[in-house]
């Protein structure tokens, strides 16, 4: 399968959640789990090997936080070129020929709105990112988990410049009726804003459960012809001795596909809660099984 094939009309599965399989395999809330692709690689292919198990037929990298600002604030950026290439190289292994990979790139930490990180700062982080990630060949490079459209568009031309498809994917959280991002983009604006800047696909990811994804899908899919890439959590989190836990089952989850399908939906997974029980949900559901 390749990424052109994926059109609107039908859904790709995509993978769920890594951060949620790494702290069920030890981890703890805070720790850089993408030096596992160095210490751990073992766990992070089995958490990748999980996946396409369960019936995924994109996974990601373990590279969200594999920007030099990031991992700055755990002494790695040194480490960056290699534990991007890394990331990239298990999940390839774990793919096999079955599930396509797109590697992953989250967000600096850093707001341009309070001068932390400057504009120049960002494109050469992103630049070295995503030079090291396509230096393995994945599929496609996701940009996920934006709150502000302005970083997301110095990601984007970073990750266009490597030749590769890009997808950008946003946080709708926040607002009166949690359709915003946190700096307040609608997803109007983020759709016209990314199209416009020659991206390949867009979407949302995070934030909220899978029932308040449909309508943000829709105005994504009504805005912008492009492909559209959800990820809900997996409800909203309760934290329960220190750790998030997410009450959504995995039979509630899959249960809103079709509508997302039907609200322009390209691919579908999870996000945070999410575990290869929510993506063999969604490859068993009626209207996804002849998709996936």
């Amino acid at each position: 399968m390749r990424f052109a094939e994926c059109r609107r009309g039908t859904i790709t599965l995509t993978d769920g959640a890594w951060g949620t399989e790494f702290q069920r395999l030890g981890a703890t809330v805070g720790a850089c789990t993408d030096e596992w692709n160095l210490t751990k690689p073992e766990l992070v292919e089995q958490v990748a090997e999980s996946y396409v198990e369960a019936g995924s037929r994109i996974i990601l990298t373990n590279t969200f936080r594999a920007n030099p600002i990031s991992l700055r604030a755990y002494g790695l950026e040194q480490q960056c070129t290699a534990i991007n290439r890394r990331g990239v190289q298990l999940s390839r292994k774990a793919a096999q020929n079955f599930a396509m990979v797109f590697a992953s790139l989250g967000p600096s930490g850093k707001l341009l709105l309070t001068k932390e990180v400057s504009r120049e700062q960002l494109r050469d982080a992103f630049a070295v990112q995503a030079s090291a990630l396509a230096s393995e060949g994945p599929d496609a490079l996701l940009i996920e988990t934006m709150t502000d459209l302005e970083e997301a568009r110095i990601a984007a031309a970073a990750a266009l410049a490597t030749g590769l498809p890009v997808i950008v994917s946003f946080v709708f959280d926040s607002g009166k009726h949690k359709d915003r991002t946190l700096m307040g983009r609608t997803p109007e604006q983020v759709a016209v804003g990314l199209t416009t800047e020659g991206v390949h696909a867009l979407g949302a990811n995070c934030g909220l459960g899978i029932r308040e994804f449909i309508p943000v899908c829709k105005r994504l899919a009504m805005a912008s012809p492009l492909p559209i890439w959800i990820k809900p959590n997996a409800g909203l989190p309760e934290m329960v001795d220190g750790i998030p836990t997410y009450k959504t089952s995995p039979g509630e989850f899959a249960a809103s596909a079709e509508e997302l399908r039907d609200a322009g939906a390209t691919f579908l997974g999870g996000c945070c809660g999410t575990t290869p029980m929510f993506v063999r949900a969604l490859a068993h559901h009626p209207a996804l099984r002849a998709e996936a």
